[in-house]
């Protein structure tokens, strides 16, 4: 094996038994060790960030489009799925939500409205204030929404209670 004057920087000081290769094996076992555990870490935390999913719901994305009109705004259309007896989470987008109930029925909270139940064939309109949607039922809630919201920010961003 070659000597490797990085490796021999680093753990010139330290006494191994053995020679140069049971060292360099060691130190290369540990970097590879730690490159692994904080690609997973980062990678568990960007998925949050940047999808930016409360633990209730899915979204699924199925299209994105720039907003014909708009140089700052994107039009996204997905899938939302909340489980049963969950819920969504106080949340907000940055634009409007259009909302369509595909499957199950979902109360929709909204910040100083009376909470409103709806069932598959429903629409609604959510404008960029706080709501929850919670599923009572036993089965999976669907709903096809469309986002109207700003390049660069989160499709949803959860609100701390």
């Amino acid at each position: 094996m070659r000597s490797q004057p990085g490796l021999n920087l680093i753990w010139s000081s330290v006494r191994w038994p053995g020679d140069n290769h049971v060292r360099a094996r060691t130190l290369n076992f540990v970097v590879v060790a730690g490159a692994v555990v904080t690609a997973a870490l980062l990678g568990a935390a960007l998925d949050r960030v940047l999808l930016a999913q409360q633990p209730g719901i899915k979204r699924t994305i199925l299209q994105r489009s720039d907003e014909p009109g708009s140089t700052t705004h994107e039009v996204v259309m997905a899938v939302a799925e909340i489980a049963p007896g969950a819920s969504a989470g106080k949340h907000r987008h940055y634009g409007i939500e259009l909302g369509y109930v595909l499957e199950g029925s979902v109360i929709l909270e909204r910040e100083g409205q009376v909470a409103v139940t709806l069932k598959a064939g429903e629409a609604f309109k959510n404008d960029a204030g706080v709501h929850n949607a919670k599923n009572p039922g036993t089965s999976p809630v669907k709903i096809l929404a469309v986002y109207m919201v700003e390049k660069g920010k989160p499709l949803a961003e959860p609100v701390k209670p």
